[in-house]
C-alpha cells in the first residue's frame, strides 16, 4: 500500500467506524478491519458500505469472530485461535485504513494489545475521541500508550458536540495535532457525512 493510516479509539462507542468510513471515502482509500468482533448487525464492514465506501474497496476481515467482546475473548468463546501471522498489513495500490477495535489497549491475543500490532506496522495512528465528559482523561492515556510503542500519532479526531475547552486541552498536555470535530448527525447518510467530513477536516492532513 502506498499509506497506511491506523485509526484507534479512546474507547468503545466513540465513533470511531463512522470517522474510519468519512476518512476511507476522503482519501479514496481502501478499508479493513482485521478482527471483527460481534456481528450481529452484519459488523463494522458492512457499515462502512452503508455509509458510502464502495464494496470493493472494503477487504475481508482475518477474523469474523461472533461474540460481542474484546478479540482474546470472543476468539476464545468461539473456540478459534487468532494467528498473528494473519494480521500483517494487506499489499496493494493506494492508500489504506485501517479500524482497530474499541480503543489502542484492547487486547488481540491473551498478550498482545492492538498498540503492540500498531506498532509492528509502523503506520501513523488517528485518535477517535468523543467529546463526552471523560475524554481528556481516556485521550492522554491513549497518546502515552502508542508513544511507550513508539507509534506516530497524525492528531486527534475529535466526534461529539463542541467542546472547545477539553478539545484544546487534550491537544496542548498532549502535544498533538487537531485534526477536527466530526459532529453528531441527525441523519447519518453517506451525503450528510461526505459533507460534514470535508466541513471539518482537511484531507492534506492525512497525506
Amino acid at each position: 500500500m502506498k499509506q497506511t493510516i491506523i485509526v484507534t479509539g479512546t474507547d468503545t462507542d466513540v465513533g470511531k467506524t463512522v470517522f474510519a468510513a468519512a476518512l476511507t471515502r476522503a482519501l479514496g482509500a481502501f478499508y479493513w478491519k482485521p478482527v471483527q468482533a460481534g456481528d450481529d448487525d452484519g459488523g463494522d464492514k458492512d457499515r462502512v458500505a452503508a455509509l458510502g465506501v464502495p464494496k470493493q474497496r472494503i477487504l475481508p476481515e482475518a477474523y469474523r469472530l461472533k461474540t460481542p467482546c474484546s478479540p482474546h475473548r470472543a476468539a476464545r468463546i468461539d473456540g478459534i485461535t487468532i494467528d498473528l501471522a494473519q494480521l500483517v498489513l494487506p499489499g496493494g495500490a493506494g492508500p489504506l485504513v485501517v479500524e482497530g477495535a474499541g480503543g489502542a489497549l484492547v487486547p488481540v491475543t491473551d498478550d498482545v494489545l492492538y498498540a503492540d500490532i500498531f506498532a509492528q506496522w509502523g503506520a501513523p495512528a488517528v485518535i477517535v475521541a468523543a467529546t463526552r465528559l471523560g475524554t481528556i482523561n481516556h485521550s492522554l492515556l491513549t497518546i502515552e500508550a502508542l508513544r511507550a510503542r513508539k507509534v506516530s500519532i497524525l492528531g486527534v479526531a475529535f466526534v461529539g458536540e463542541p467542546e472547545p475547552d477539553s478539545e484544546a486541552t487534550v491537544c496542548a498536555i498532549g502535544k498533538v495535532a487537531r485534526l477536527g470535530r466530526l459532529p453528531r448527525l441527525a441523519s447519518l447518510t453517506p451525503q450528510s457525512l461526505g459533507d460534514a467530513f470535508a466541513a471539518n477536516f482537511e484531507t492534506g492532513q492525512f497525506l
